[in-house]
């Protein structure tokens, strides 16, 4: 039972007279109190000429959040001034520096006038616009025409509002162990890949590693680490581009992709408005058991998760991704699918009158961070010709190599998007006595359907002559062999379909790639989910979901039927039949969720080979997500698996621990004032501030509207947050900042008086030592204070002035009677509690 705190209500509703006063002034040009209305003893004794003039504030500078129209920008520092000719009004000094957050036109900025000495700006400069500051809500309130302003769109911004962030160091990991008991042989892997960064400026530094050690029953340990890139990239917010110099992969919808050493320049779709991004590939298939996906390019790891049993579905790969994915399922049972697919790229089509583009430079390079052939330039573009139509094309040039591309996009309207190109290439290897020329045709089409509930996300041809060879294709012939696995006929196509009467989803993917020189592979994969009810059981739910890889003259066909149930609050309970070539399994599984953390999965089984169990949890920390799991297949195996994803983010503002899945990501620090255990919600989750008040909201969208607030209804009984809900725009790999006004302390009826024992005047604030507010001063010194620390000072203010200050006693949240306290002029030392 918390200790009460006896109150004199009679003081409690003068207080409350005391806040309709302020709102009645602030609806009003200018209010003049009548002071009669409040039950007090000393009418002379008040402070109530803020409230006299309608939104007055006092000269001085404050902190306070920037609203533009609809849309919140960011908190700033303001400035408010009483002109000369005009003392009952406080107007705002909007800096330059807050100007460049505003997003105005450039014929706008050219027009702008300033007073001040160029400190504030002239708000009649721009025609229309009005501000106003309100200290209740700590808010600064602009309107401006719209015809003024950049374009903008829900969650987005214009250039002029991103940030770059703050200087600060970064490593990212994902740790995962396995071991395996095989018929009593054991088998321990320990594998990890991750990204060490530092950001200065608009740059970011990376390094990306992986590594690998594993250690088999009667066999060698074998250990393996390396750098896999080292890299760093920029904005060119002017250009709409990203400038990356370094080690990288190819990025072209054109001529395939490679690793290199050397610099790029690519018109970067995350800077347009979400409607205008570009395509990002997704990766879906089976797991058997329990299994670790690994998704890489070239030998680099670019994703790796842990998935329960049954069908995934892999969507936030980055969007920069392009070419040829190698897959690999990892299965606890010790059978692995690998599988490649090709990432698709919707049509070329390009806004009219813009100009999209990708230029890079440099020298093949190896895994070694060796250089590997000659040095090459590329260039590709897109142009927008008019509203229906687009034009690209490019060319790569280096010794003894050469392509050309030309194609045209063209806007179907109802029918959808189309474009068509050929490439022609010519090579000299030493394998060939004479330069190999050859041409690769390519088709595309993309459409969604609306008013059949469908969409055909890509749908691609491409014919490769014998002789046409792309630069990784060369890069490999210089060496004296004739690469593998040419490329012929590709054909590739995604579909979905929502049946939404009948509660069923379709979704459909094929590929199939014949080669010159080697055997056809095929892959496709067929799911579909439905929901329906069965008496009183609502919300079952059936899915089934079919594949085949064929690769080398090797086929892996299998299929996955799943129905759920829904038990309990949160649980289900599922029947699960899967086949795999030949060999079935059946499953009962249940899984729930403790708390928005935590989930978990229990099965048990048979296969032809006996019984089987497995489990698999998952724990989402503030400082790390953890996934662990385990299966046992009678007279087979068992095994169990751990995985650890999180990163450090240290930077000159503070540093924290926390759980992180896009490496070298964009992020967030938040802080609290030092408040440690605040809720703070962003990106769909909740994570906690650390001891020091810090916390990281990671996996942030790069160029996008991003949101963070304390989540209010879980937030500790001693503190309170004044301003709950920040907001940012983040370029990519950034580390932002953001801090929250909170308060924490112990709150309570407590009554100051002056150093004579006088009342301090009726309305007086009273501060802490961080400048915040934490009460008001009513009749005869009695005053709710809020956010009371033990041993704190703290100030009043009345007048726009400092004039004393009082500290709190050793124990504040004890106290079984109402505190006084002593304000003791400033400059006087002797504590002022009784």
């Amino acid at each position: 039972m918390k200790d009460c705190i006896r109150v004199d209500h009679r003081k409690v509703l003068t207080a409350t007279a005391l806040c309709c006063l302020a709102t009645w002034a602030s609806a009003a040009q200018e209010f003049e109190f009548n002071t009669d209305v409040l039950d007090l003893n000393d009418r002379q004794n008040l402070d109530l000429g803020v409230f006299a003039s309608a939104n007055f504030i006092m000269p001085g500078e404050y902190t306070l959040m920037v609203h533009l129209n609809r849309d919140t920008l960011t908190e700033f520092p303001v400035v408010f001034i009483t002109p000369d000719d005009n003392p009952k009004n406080s107007l705002p000094c909007l800096s330059p520096a807050l100007v460049n957050e505003l997003g105005l036109k450039e014929q706008t900025i050219k027009n702008l006038t300033w007073w001040r000495d160029g400190a504030c700006l002239e708000l009649s400069s721009i025609p229309g616009m009005q501000a106003r500051g309100d200290l209740s809500t700590s808010g600064l309130y602009l309107s401006i025409p719209q015809d003024q302003l950049e374009y903008t769109a829900p969650n987005w911004d214009p250039p002029s509002r991103w940030d770059d962030g703050i200087t600060g160091a970064l490593f990212d990991y994902n740790f995962n162990a396995q071991t395996t008991d095989r018929k009593g042989s054991r088998n321990d892997n320990l594998n990890g890949n991750g990204t060490v960064g530092f950001n200065q400026g608009a740059w970011r530094f990376r390094g990306d590693w992986q590594s690998q050690m594993q250690r088999s029953a009667g066999q060698a340990s074998q250990q393996q680490f390396a750098w896999s890139r080292f890299y760093a990239l920029r904005a060119i917010p002017s250009l709409r581009s990203s400038l990356i110099v370094g080690e990288g992969y190819l990025d072209s919808d054109l001529f395939g992709s490679f690793r290199y050493t050397g610099a790029n320049l690519s018109s970067n779709d995350n800077m347009l408005p979400p409607n205008l991004r570009g395509y990002a590939p997704e990766v879906t298939g089976v797991a058997r058991t329990n299994a670790r996906v690994v998704i890489s390019q070239q030998g680099r790891v670019l994703y790796n998760t842990q998935v329960p049993p049954g069908p995934f579905r892999i969507q936030d790969l980055n969007d920069a991704v392009s070419g040829q994915l190698d897959v690999r399922v990892e299965e606890q049972d010790g059978s692995v699918q690998d599988f490649t697919m090709d990432t698709a790229s919707i049509p070329y089509l390009t806004r009219p009158g813009s100009v999209r583009y990708k230029l890079t430079g440099g020298k093949p390079s190896d895994w070694e961070h060796q250089m590997d052939g000659p040095i090459f330039t590329t260039g590709e573009f897109s142009w927008g010709v008019s509203n229906g139509w687009s034009l690209y094309g490019g060319a790569l040039g280096a010794k003894d190599y050469g392509s050309l591309a030309v194609g045209a996009g063209r806007d179907l309207l109802a029918f959808g998007a189309l474009s068509v190109d050929v490439t022609q290439s010519r090579a000299t290897v030493p394998a060939s006595n004479s330069a190999l020329m050859g041409k690769s045709y390519r088709i595309s089409y993309s459409k969604r359907f609306d008013e059949y509930d469908s969409q055909v996300t890509f749908a691609g041809y491409r014919f490769s002559e014998e002789n046409y060879m792309s630069m990784n294709e060369f890069i490999e012939a210089r060496h004296g062999d004739r690469p593998l696995n040419r490329s012929k006929n590709m054909y590739t196509t995604t579909l979905s379909k929502q049946f939404r009467d009948a509660g069923l989803s379709l979704y459909f993917n094929y590929n199939h790639q014949t080669y010159w020189d080697s055997r056809a592979s095929d892959r496709f994969s067929l799911s579909m989910s439905r929901y329906f009810d069965v008496g009183r059981l609502k919300n079952l739910s059936l899915s089934l979901t079919a594949y085949q890889n064929k690769s080398n003259g090797a086929s892996d066909d299998g299929a996955y039927l799943s129905v759920s149930i829904p038990w309990g609050g949160t649980g289900s309970i599922s029947l699960n039949t899967s086949v795999n070539n030949g060999d079935s399994t059946h499953t009962l599984s249940y899984y729930d969720s403790l708390d928005e953390r935590n989930q978990y999965m229990l099965s048990a089984g048979k296969t032809s080979s006996g019984e089987t169990a497995s489990g698999f949890f998952s724990h989402q920390g503030d400082q790390a997500q953890v996934v662990v799991s385990g299966s046992y297949q009678e007279g087979e195996y068992t095994t169990a698996s751990l995985s650890v994803e999180g990163g450090a983010t240290i930077t000159g503002r503070g540093a924290a621990l926390h759980r992180s899945s896009v490496m070298g990501g964009t992020r967030l620090l938040v802080d609290t004032q030092g408040v440690a255990d605040v809720p703070v919600r962003g990106n769909g989750a909740v994570t906690h501030t650390n001891r020091f008040g810090k916390a990281v909201i990671t996996d942030v969208n790069s160029y996008y509207r991003n949101q963070a607030s304390i989540d209010l209804d879980t937030l500790p009984d001693d503190v309170e947050a004044t301003q709950s809900v920040i907001q940012g725009t983040l370029t990519e790999g950034a580390i932002g900042y953001r801090s929250f006004d909170v308060i924490a302390g112990a709150k309570g009826m407590v009554t100051i008086l002056m150093a004579d024992r006088d009342a301090p005047p009726f309305g007086a604030t009273a501060k802490n030592s961080r400048g915040q507010d934490t009460g008001i001063v009513g009749e005869e010194g009695s005053t709710y204070l809020s956010g009371m620390q033990p041993g704190e000072t703290m100030t009043l203010n009345w007048g726009g002035n400092d004039h004393c200050r009082f500290t709190l006693p050793d124990k504040v949240a004890s106290l079984k009677s109402q505190l006084e306290l002593l304000c003791q002029p400033l400059g006087d030392t002797s504590n002022g509690a009784t």
